[in-house]
């Protein structure tokens, strides 16, 4: 009778685990995919790179009324464009890292790499790129500008 019970127990158990065990994997299928399908959803959120631009330092021009002095930094990771834009003044650049496009309207593209110069004069209309291929860069640039204005303005 023990043996009789114990077969009864282990059938039961066989019995259980069978229905348990596909819900089991069903369950942890579902877990998956929904996991997955966030983490996909978590990628497509993320933001795309883009240039960033920083000031440095800006003051006012000496000896030279309504005009001011702007130091500051372009980084363009890899794919990103700086769109085409004018200053209200000069702009003179230098590359500190990476390979750069200058493109200015009129005249043939630029290419940069770490060390070398550019510079846009008073409204001249041109847009900076990373290099197609590459890590993007890095540019400084000092802008003499009118006092009060932004230091760039979108152009189409």
């Amino acid at each position: 009778m023990r043996r009789h019970h114990s077969s009864l127990v282990s059938r039961h158990e066989d019995s259980a685990m069978s229905i348990r065990l596909p819900h089991l994997i069903g369950s942890t299928l579902l877990l998956a995919l929904a996991w997955t399908g966030s983490g996909a959803q978590a990628q497509e959120a993320a933001p795309a790179a883009q240039p960033k631009r920083t000031i440095l330092d800006q003051h006012e021009q000496s000896g030279v009324p309504g005009t001011e002095i702007v130091l500051g930094t372009a980084e363009l990771p890899a794919g990103t464009v700086v769109g085409w834009h004018v200053h209200d003044g000069d702009e003179s650049g230098y590359v500190l890292k990476g390979n750069l496009i200058l493109k200015t309207r009129g005249k043939p593209d630029q290419a940069l790499k770490a060390g070398d110069h550019f510079f846009n004069p008073r409204g001249a209309v041109h847009s900076l790129a990373a290099a197609p291929g590459t890590d993007g860069g890095v540019a400084l640039s000092t802008w003499i500008i009118d006092k009060g204005k932004p230091l760039a303005e979108p152009v189409k």
